[in-house]
């Protein structure tokens, strides 16, 4: 799809600014913490079509006798790339239909073209908050024509839209950061119209919430999905919101450029907090249930693993290192403790700003 105020296909504009989205958080990971390793820069290309870049950030494993890098701020990280076509197969279809209102009944499988960024930062300290976003483009198509394919064009174009969103999981709950977390990108969301950070808020309140605990994954964020030309669910149509593919791309771009300051003086400022072994072990237990929800109900991990030639180690980046999972656990089950603080606002969604 081109757009009109632009020569290039639209998945070409998506592309470029990916590529350089991801290289401006890195670097900013990388300034923080310059004598840490370097995030590993792995370039990949995917046998039925396309290429991606992950960057992932890990502590070597020392040799036997060796004590491990323990004073990075980051445990673990990973910004990921991907921009893949191929052809998408019933089941995907089939699945994607549930949550697509645009994507009309197709039979047989059709070519798809995605691109995309995902990262999922866990630092080492407790008291620093672990965060994910994504922000994503995705077209499907019908088979191109002789002359089309001639010339190297896609298909006439089905659908289209993009989605995305990013979200704070805390193990130790600090107001102020979550409102400056929310406030950042509350700005990056309201240049684009009123309506856009309480619908988009509030979806991802709904969306990160792990049924089986009666609790948030986090303190949310954004999310949004399906977001084109068309009506929308989340939306009234007389809304202010970004509705052309232009506009559209305009509030993606706002709101990825909105990450490294939403959440980077947030790690810097808790990343040498003194912690000690009673918080790591509450750390793990709330990776623990950050690992239920990527597995079970995340839908962008569902329809990753059903994609032919998925790139499983990139899918599964978002997972720590290290998780816990206790029996029974008393931690957090006293409303007065620091961890109970944080349950009840997971029980509890809050508004904060």
């Amino acid at each position: 799809m081109a757009d009109t105020t632009s020569d290039k296909p639209m998945r070409q504009r998506v592309e470029e600014y990916i590529s350089k989205l991801q290289d401006d958080i890195v670097s900013a990971f990388e300034k923080l913490d310059p004598n840490a390793p370097a995030f590993k820069r792995d370039e990949w290309l995917r046998a039925q079509g396309g290429r991606g870049r992950s960057c992932v950030f890990a502590v070597p494993v020392p040799p036997a006798g060796v004590a491990p890098q323990q004073d990075t701020v980051l445990e673990k990280g990973g910004v990921n790339i991907s921009v893949v076509h191929g052809m998408l197969p019933p089941p995907a279809i089939k699945q994607m239909r549930a949550d697509h209102s645009s994507i009309p009944d197709i039979q047989g499988s059709v070519p798809f073209f995605a691109a995309g960024i995902s990262l999922v930062i866990h630092p080492r300290n407790p008291h620093a908050p672990t965060v994910h976003a994504n922000y994503r483009y995705f077209e499907i198509t019908e088979p191109p024509t002789e002359e089309e394919q001639a010339a190297g064009k896609p298909g006439k174009l089905i659908a289209w839209w993009f989605g995305g969103g990013s979200d704070l999981t805390p193990s130790y709950l600090y107001e102020e950061d979550a409102v400056h977390f929310h406030r950042t990108i509350k700005d990056a969301c309201d240049a684009h119209g009123a309506a856009v950070y309480p619908a988009f808020k509030k979806w991802c309140d709904e969306y990160f919430f792990i049924p089986h605990r009666g609790e948030a994954r986090g303190l949310g964020g954004i999310f949004f999905d399906d977001l084109c030309d068309e009506a929308h669910s989340r939306f009234q149509p007389s809304d202010a919101r970004p509705k052309s593919p232009e506009e559209i791309f305009a509030f993606v771009r706002a709101a990825g450029d909105a990450f490294v300051p939403s959440y980077l003086p947030i790690l810097e400022r808790r990343a040498r907090t003194p912690s000690d072994e009673h918080e790591r072990r509450w750390q793990l237990l709330r990776r623990g249930r950050y690992v239920e929800f990527n597995l079970v109900y995340d839908r962008g991990t569902k329809f990753g693993l059903m994609t032919p030639g998925a790139r499983i180690e990139s899918i599964l980046m978002s997972l720590p290192e290290t998780a816990r999972w206790e029996y029974m656990s008393e931690l957090g089950t006293d409303p007065e403790s620091r961890e109970g603080k944080l349950v009840e606002v997971l029980k509890n969604a809050r508004e904060w700003v």
